[in-house]
């Protein structure tokens, strides 16, 4: 399949998916309840000629399409739920579209109609994993679980996420991608539980070897530090330990994820002066998400050679070490890529290109630029 062809009909979509994308954008639903969304997406997909199938998993749709010419099979996901007003920084009073989902999706459609357009020249089979729920972490275990990557024998899956990286670049993530989340609970006895509460709350938090950034120039040297090899969060913990009552939570994330063994102990090791303190866990870790080194150089090559080398950049630890994301389930199953999407305007703050922050404005030229640049990698994965 030729660049030629794949930029050309990208182009004629562009005006289109930038509407679709403010639509979806007006209309955000929280995790689990992307009923209206998953209309747009169903209605869309069909439109392009794809075999559709919805209610997967909740609100989750599939698309399949079928090339001319045979060949493997690869999946694409995208997300589609909006962030709760709990999770938005500084909180918020309804659920909205500051990850960038509105973009996932809406480039996940573009590169649907861009291959359904270019059938005759596709190899293989291209299914869309159209995936609700991915902020409460349980979209992808529903997927997966309603049999998508066995029913449709996925032999890889690729996914973008919106980033704080200028708009035209790619950071690619091989051998890393983002840290899982481990919780636990210390409950305490005696009359001065309450106050030991709070001292081990604070002998705990002092396991974190890295801290949420506080302003914009934290955000900068934190995206200038993924890049930088055996930098900060090459190894690292990120924890919040809170004290009521009796009783401290804690939650954490740490890379590697072999890690979760010996944060573990370091807990139990704190809680055990205190007389009656009892530890637990009440799951195992979320699993870390990460992306196969040879995958993410082959991407990078191909976006090398596709958009000019200055568009990519590298990641060399996970990123953001304080969020995670449950696509780390389809990584546990099938090898694939998970690629951050530049998102930054020119000279626009950093808070506007990073999820969760209330002013989060992604640069509508990346829909694109992520057509283009997935639209040709699906179709070269497709080839025996």
């Amino acid at each position: 399949m030729g660049n030629g062809a794949v930029d050309a009909e990208a182009a004629r979509l562009e005006g289109g998916l930038i509407e679709l994308r403010r639509d979806i954008h007006r209309h955000p639903e929280l995790p689990g309840e992307e009923r209206r969304t998953a209309g747009v997406v169903a209605r869309e997909l069909r439109a392009a000629g794809l075999t559709v199938t919805t209610g997967v998993g909740g609100h989750g749709v599939v698309g399949v399409l079928h090339g001319a010419r045979p060949g493997r099979t690869v999946a694409y996901r995208a997300d589609m739920d909006a962030v709760p007003p709990k999770d938005i920084v500084g909180g918020g009073h309804a659920a909205a579209h500051l990850c960038g989902h509105d973009i996932h999706t809406t480039v996940a459609l573009g590169v649907a109609k861009v291959l359904a357009r270019l059938r005759r020249h596709l190899s293989g089979t291209v299914v869309f994993l159209f995936q609700p729920a991915e902020e409460s972490l349980s979209g992808a275990r529903a997927l997966i679980e309603a049999g998508v990557l066995e029913r449709t024998r996925a032999e890889e899956i690729h996914a973008l996420h919106c980033g704080p990286f200028p708009v035209g670049r790619f950071a690619v993530t091989g051998g890393y991608g983002m840290p899982g989340q481990d919780k636990a609970e210390v409950t305490l006895q005696g009359s001065d539980g309450p106050e030991a509460a709070r001292r081990l709350a604070v002998g705990i938090g002092a396991l974190a070897t890295v801290t949420p950034p506080q302003t914009p120039a934290d955000i900068e040297r934190m995206v200038t530090d993924a890049q930088t090899p055996d930098g900060p969060f090459a190894r690292f913990v990120a924890l919040r330990a809170s004290a009521q009552e009796a009783k401290v939570s804690v939650s954490y994330r740490c890379w590697p994820q072999e890690r979760y063994t010996e944060v573990r102990e370091e807990i139990r090791r704190l809680a055990e002066p205190y007389a009656g303190a009892a530890v637990s866990f009440p799951a195992d870790p979320f699993p870390a998400l990460v992306c196969p080194e040879p995958d993410a150089r082959a991407l990078a090559r191909h976006l090398r050679r596709r958009l000019g080398r200055d568009s990519v950049a590298t990641l060399r630890s996970a990123f953001p070490p304080f969020s995670g994301e449950d696509y780390a389930l389809y990584l546990e199953r099938v090898p694939g890529t998970y690629t951050f999407l530049g998102v930054r305007a020119p000279g626009s703050p950093i808070t506007t290109s990073y999820p969760h922050f209330p002013d989060f404005a992604p640069d509508e030229r990346s829909i694109g630029i992520g057509v283009r640049a997935m639209a040709g990698w699906i179709a070269e994965r497709t080839h025996r």
